[in-house]
């Protein structure tokens, strides 16, 4: 009437081990501060899926140190890219958010279809009139630049 009774009773125990002090952390703050392991975790594999980081290239520790060190390089520089030019007015994604994936930010702005004109011994990078996405590349170009030079 009641199901079958486990041999083994189901017992769940949650537990979590911390190098940090007791002194200014309490089990509630400890607990809340891993409450947000889900947005490491996220990181990581954006991390690890979106720059193609599954396998470090190397055996060698030294260079694949360095492979780390410049994908966390190009990771801060697209998180910026993506925080400046997919957030904005013109941004040409479909729906609002706080934030981009990596792999949204290089599809929508890196890569880019575009060509280069000459006109008047100048090159211009022709990136389509009508594109949203080449708005927010403008912009973002041209605030990249005014911070480099200025």
């Amino acid at each position: 009437r009641h199901g079958q009774q486990l041999i083994v009773p189901e017992i769940d125990l949650e537990g979590w081990s911390t190098s940090l002090s007791a002194e200014p952390f309490n089990a509630e703050k400890i607990i809340a501060l891993y409450a947000d392991h889900g947005t490491h975790e996220q990181f990581h594999a954006e991390f690890k899926t979106d720059l193609d980081l599954e396998r470090l290239p190397s055996g060698k520790f030294d260079t694949n140190y360095l492979v780390c060190q410049l994908a966390a390089l190009a990771m801060d520089i697209l998180r910026l890219m993506g925080q400046r030019g997919l957030l904005g007015p013109d941004a040409p994604v479909r729906h609002a958010a706080k934030r981009r994936r990596i792999k949204t930010v290089i599809q929508e702005l890196i890569y880019r279809a575009g060509r280069i004109i000459e006109s008047g011994r100048r090159l211009i990078l022709g990136l389509g009139a009508n594109d949203r996405a080449a708005q927010a590349f403008e912009r973002l170009n041209g605030e990249l630049f005014a911070a480099a030079c200025g």
